[in-house]
């Protein structure tokens, strides 16, 4: 049994004093005020909220998803898991058809495992002017044989792609991942506000980081960014780190879809949570001055160095400061749905991303700062902060 100042259910109460109870790894009672047995772990000053949900992320503390080495997805995973997120999607990079089918074999296992709670292919399948952080030589347009081959040997495992819809074959490509039950995200796309439609008509229903390598709204050309917005079927996600967006931006997004249809993401690649330096991400040169990391050639923003709970806290701060102000208690309901509810969802997983009767207790405390004092199944003060520096690929 836990017993804590608040219990942040995940997106419909605080219980303040709080306590939930957990039997075989489930939670089976959530409840306000005295415990009715002596609690296990006590946080007097502490929130209880949800396990975070990463479903954009390439890696961290020191280690990298991207190209599938089973240590190194660990080591990324148990980083994050460090920051309170409990479930992380493996996201790729663009990469050859033979090196991406190399990637997705050695990721699946680790997808059985519980390791990671998915694939996520982000690219090849993206515009080359709006590339971002990819190899501009491991683009391509979407070949539906490639796409087969690919689905069959992860087996399932894939839960995400993310696609440009204006190239050729997109929408047959968007087509046959959402027949196959993978969740098609617009990204890293020039197209226009109709052919944006045209893909969330066919089933697209995720927005890979919002304005972000994205076609920006225009007056007379508004492009992805308001079908996507304007969609309600469509989630949108936030790169939330104060670097890929302003955070008035961030807040006003929040506010206008709402935390239902809006998933924080890091984006997080080699080097969160490690000192500023030279890194690699997929096969591109980064490196990371003041928590920024930048590739070497372009000096574009590379991915982040953010963790999912210091998104957390900046969206509680943003929604709190915002001249539409929200209380406290709605900011951090907003926030643990954002970062938990909405990203569960978004993955078809219907046993975390709340602290309810029948869920996985998944959780993480976070002290009056909302910084990490615990998470399931770790004791954060003997746990390593991150990984040793070093240069990964």
């Amino acid at each position: 049994m836990i017993v804590a100042a608040d219990v942040v259910v995940g997106d419909c109460v605080v219980h303040r004093p709080g306590w939930l109870s957990v039997c075989d790894g489930l939670i089976d009672a959530v409840e306000s005020g005295e415990p009715p047995a002596v609690p296990d772990l006590e946080f007097p000053g502490g929130t209880v909220v949800p396990g975070f949900v990463d479903q954009h992320v390439h890696g961290g503390g020191g280690a990298s998803y991207t190209d599938g080495d089973p240590g190194q997805v660990r080591a990324a995973a148990a980083f994050h898991r460090r920051h309170g997120t409990t479930t992380t999607v493996t996201s790729t990079v663009s990469a050859s058809p033979d090196e991406l089918a190399g990637i997705v074999a050695r990721l699946a296992p680790l997808v059985r495992e519980g390791v990671s709670a998915g694939i996520h292919l982000e690219g090849p399948w993206i515009a080359h002017s709006r590339c971002g952080a990819h190899a501009p030589d491991r683009l391509r347009v979407p070949d539906l044989d490639e796409i087969d081959r690919l689905l069959t040997i992860a087996d399932g495992t894939i839960v995400m792609v993310t696609i440009a819809p204006e190239l050729p074959n997109a929408l047959d490509a968007v087509d046959r991942f959402v027949a196959a039950g993978v969740q098609v995200a617009v990204g890293h796309t020039d197209a226009t506000y109709e052919q944006t439609r045209a893909a969330v008509d066919h089933g697209a229903r995720v927005a890979t980081h919002l304005f972000n390598a994205m076609a920006p709204l225009n007056h007379r050309a508004p492009g992805p960014v308001l079908a996507l917005t304007e969609d309600p079927r469509v989630v949108v996600e936030l790169i939330g780190d104060g670097v890929h967006l302003h955070p008035a931006l961030v807040a006003g997004v929040q506010q206008t879809v709402g935390p239902e249809r809006t998933v924080l993401v890091t984006d997080a690649m080699v080097a969160a949570g490690m000192a500023d330096g030279d890194f690699v991400l997929g096969s591109l040169d980064v490196y990371v001055e003041d928590g920024v990391a930048r590739l070497r050639s372009t000096d574009a923003i590379a991915g982040s160095t953010a963790t999912m709970d210091s998104l957390f806290a900046r969206a509680v701060a943003g929604l709190v400061g915002a001249p539409d102000p929200m209380s406290r208690d709605d900011a951090l309901l907003a926030a643990s749905v954002m970062c938990s509810t909405t990203p569960a969802q978004v993955l078809g997983r219907h046993d975390i991303g709340r602290l309810a009767p029948g869920y996985r207790a998944d959780l993480v405390v976070l002290d009056e700062e909302l910084q990490v004092q615990h998470v399931t199944g770790i004791d954060i003060n003997t746990a390593s902060s991150a990984a040793p520096r070093g240069f990964a690929s």
